[in-house]
């Protein structure tokens, strides 16, 4: 029979998501109507290490479930990817007497919650990401938000665009996959969008599209530009340089990760959230919770890390057809 669980620890590492509030919010409060004791880790794995951890009580996630960021908050930590860093967050664990640990985050984070699993940590993943790029997952949290907000930038982009007769090059955020730019290049009607896991880097198409979309007619250009990718701005320099056109760079940035979450993300963090709860009562560790063709569900990490994650064909070539 497995230990009760009777403290759980949850911390958010990475970058931040809109949603990990929500997120945070459900396990605190699912995991004391189960009369489990909650501690929140500051600063992610950072903060293991270095003993950043206070009770939590459901009045310390009241009104947080509107807000942007992390109240926990994030760091990066380099220290955590050693066994001595792993072997001393255990040790942290241990000695708070957390049995349990919620860990909000993306493949990085998934990754130091599956060694701390194999040194007796009970531990469970939460995919927030406004990447969308963890492959067990149809949904991260975060990436909604992000979505809209970036939707909405390049709408008011394009309204200037327009207005100067430009081609804009939009960059969006995203790191090596392209969801965030397929998504707005199709929300958006971009003329134009690149994607990390497709490009070629050839920008004569660009140019030969800017040049055939003038003889029609188009006085204005939009291009939508991954991370993965970037160069934007000497992107866009070349491409005046080849059409006669003006052409400026937008680098959207991290206005993506913030923002009051959607009523999706909000939802979608607060049930993520309490599964992960769920399952540490349950004596479950080493697992994911992921959403998988609309039921919420749970994967091995182990599992869960080596699946890949394509982008979805039909979506990109109806993409490819809107841009004509």
């Amino acid at each position: 029979m497995a230990k009760k669980v009777e403290t759980i620890g949850v911390l958010t590492s990475g970058g931040d998501a809109p949603g990990m509030n929500p997120a945070i919010r459900a396990v605190v409060r699912k995991a004391l109507s189960q009369g489990v004791k909650v501690k929140g880790i500051y600063q992610g794995y950072k903060g293991l290490l270095n003993e950043e951890i206070k009770d939590l009580t459901a009045r310390s996630v009241s009104d947080t479930i509107s807000k942007g960021g992390t109240i926990l908050y994030t760091a990066r930590c380099s220290e955590f990817r050693t066994k001595e860093g792993q072997d001393d967050g255990a040790a942290v664990c241990r000695k708070h007497g957390i049995d349990g640990l919620v860990v909000i985050g993306g493949d990085g984070s998934f990754r130091g919650a599956q060694q701390l699993a194999a040194r007796g940590i009970n531990t469970i993943g939460v995919p927030g990401t406004i990447d969308l790029d963890i492959a067990c997952t149809d949904y991260t949290i975060g990436f909604d938000t992000a979505v809209n907000t970036a939707m909405d930038a390049i709408d008011k982009v394009r309204d200037t665009s327009t207005s100067h007769e430009r081609c804009s090059i939009i960059e969006v955020m995203g790191r090596n996959a392209g969801y965030i730019a397929l998504w707005c290049g199709i929300a958006n009607g971009a003329e134009d969008i690149l994607l990390p896991e497709q490009y070629d880097y050839d920008e004569q198409i660009l140019i030969n599209n800017i040049i055939n979309n003038r003889k029609r007619g188009k006085k204005h250009h939009i291009i939508i530009n991954a991370e993965g990718i970037g160069h934007s701005t000497s992107m866009a320099r070349r491409i005046e340089a080849a059409t006669g056109m003006e052409t400026r760079a937008t680098i959207l940035g991290h206005l993506q990760r913030g923002g009051s979450p959607t009523c999706r993300d909000r939802v979608y963090g607060s049930m993520m959230g309490a599964m992960a709860a769920d399952l540490l009562v349950q004596g479950k560790s080493n697992r994911v919770v992921a959403f998988k063709n609309g039921e919420y569900v749970d994967y091995d990490i182990d599992e869960a890390l080596a699946m890949q994650k394509e982008l979805p064909d039909y979506m990109v070539r109806v993409a490819r057809a809107m841009q004509i």
